[in-house]
């Protein structure tokens, strides 16, 4: 699916600049590709086999909705990329129940899938998705990532970015 960006950024080509992307998908072989190819263009990478963990690591189960005491072990999100097809619960889903959520609704989220269903694609662009990619994910649509956060870019801050606080999760 074509993305919304044009062009590249300044810096090197695919360089993640270290950004932090919370990876989600149930499918080893897919989480694993996905990340080496994050890693790869510079992306910090913190993977979560379902939707369930996803949210567990955004600090969202347990009634800590309404917002994370941040300490010395935050970790900052910048962006969200899900595989849709994921059991107990979609990325689709997942996407909806962080966009509900008002210190989270604005991390970009992304959402692939091997299935080629344009009503499907339709709707989680619609619903808040900046962008559904059809898998195999390939290295230049990592590239295209970038851009959905450098959108976000605050005037006198420079770049957005969401703390997200962790108790003693790992990165993998």
């Amino acid at each position: 699916m074509a993305s919304s960006c044009s062009g590249s950024h300044p810096n090197a080509e695919g360089d993640g600049g270290g950004l932090h992307v919370l990876a989600v998908d149930d499918s080893v072989v897919d989480r694993r590709f996905l990340e080496k190819m994050l890693k790869q263009s510079e992306y910090k990478v913190t993977t979560a086999e379902n939707g369930l963990r996803a949210l567990e690591y955004l600090g969202l189960l347990g009634g800590a909705e309404e917002g994370n005491n941040c300490n010395d072990s935050d970790l900052k999100i910048n962006l969200i990329i899900t595989d849709y097809c994921m059991p107990g619960m979609t990325g689709y889903e997942l996407m909806k129940k962080i966009k509900e959520i008002s210190h989270l609704k604005e991390i970009p989220v992304v959402i692939m899938s091997s299935e080629n269903i344009p009503t499907r694609i339709e709707k989680c662009l619609e619903d808040g998705a900046k962008e559904f990619m059809l898998k195999p994910i390939r290295q230049a649509d990592v590239k295209r990532l970038k851009c959905h956060v450098q959108s976000l870019k605050h005037p006198n801050h420079g770049m957005l970015s969401w703390k997200i606080s962790v108790d003693s999760k790992s990165e993998t």
